[in-house]
């Protein structure tokens, strides 16, 4: 039931989807005796895609959820495992063409590859099954696992978990699976608008992690804000933000996190 729920509050969070029900709301009223509503609502509606394609505000909100967490230093210690949440993949496309399609945090499966490199010892673990409402035959783990075997990527002791839907499953079933000892050093590798929800979710779930953040949209503070060359890259930034603002809040609404906004 909370996939169900989150799934559906995932879709009314996103500002697109909103301004485009605004619009379409406006338009079917102003054929009604609700004219003049109509029309307010379609100008807002036009109003709030135009702010969302073409103004810094996007990147305002995104900006504090990217620098919550920094990359570990260079010299930290070297870690006992590397978890690596899904996302990165599209499973369902991938399994139909019968080839690897990476999605837009393809740095989550590239990042592990040079971490596997510096940290042979370490274990890595892939969490993901798929986020399809009605589940699907074809998994992100089976589709990553071709994936790191394609570009030689040693395949050692790696774990994949493919039976998680989301955030919360990937930490639940992870801790699960690896079983980590009191003074173990775990990385998370997840995308960095994406890491302070997943930082608040593992906590919760007893397996404390440490944040090292790929797939950055922005540069973490509010340098070179302006008018963006490419509204459909401010939409995505937005929807990404927003969906994650929303999932903060939904997560601790519903106690699977301890903070509103974990912190390091």
């Amino acid at each position: 039931m909370f996939f169900i729920l989150s799934k559906i509050f995932e879709f009314l969070a996103t500002p697109t989807h909103l301004a485009l029900f605004i619009g379409a709301l406006g338009v079917v009223l102003s054929f009604t005796r609700y004219r003049r509503a109509g029309c307010a609502l379609s100008g807002g509606g036009i109003f709030l895609l135009l702010i969302l394609g073409f103004s810094p505000l996007p990147a305002l909100i995104a900006v504090p959820l990217e620098a919550r967490f920094p990359p570990p230093p260079d010299d930290a210690p070297a870690p006992d495992g590397v978890i690596v949440l899904g996302g990165s993949v599209d499973e369902n496309l991938s399994g139909v063409l019968g080839r690897v399609t990476l999605a837009d945090a393809a740095e989550r499966l590239t990042a592990p590859i040079a971490l596997r490199r510096l940290y042979p010892k370490a274990r890595i673990v892939f969490t993901g099954g798929t986020a399809a409402l009605r589940g699907s035959q074809y998994t992100e783990a089976g589709t990553v696992r071709k994936f790191w075997q394609e570009v030689g990527l040693d395949q050692g002791d790696i774990l994949y978990e493919d039976k998680s839907r989301n955030t919360f499953e990937n930490a639940v079933f992870t801790r699960d699976l690896v079983q980590p000892k009191p003074g173990e050093r775990w990385l998370l590798v997840t995308s960095a608008m994406h890491m302070p929800r997943s930082v608040g979710i593992f906590r919760k779930a007893g397996f404390p992690v440490v944040a090292y953040p790929v797939d950055f949209r922005t540069t973490g503070d509010f340098r070179g804000f302006g008018v963006p060359r490419h509204a459909s890259r401010n939409f995505t930034l937005a929807e990404f933000a927003a969906h994650e603002w929303a999932g903060l809040v939904a997560y601790r609404l519903t106690g699977k996190t301890d903070a509103l906004f974990p912190a390091p």
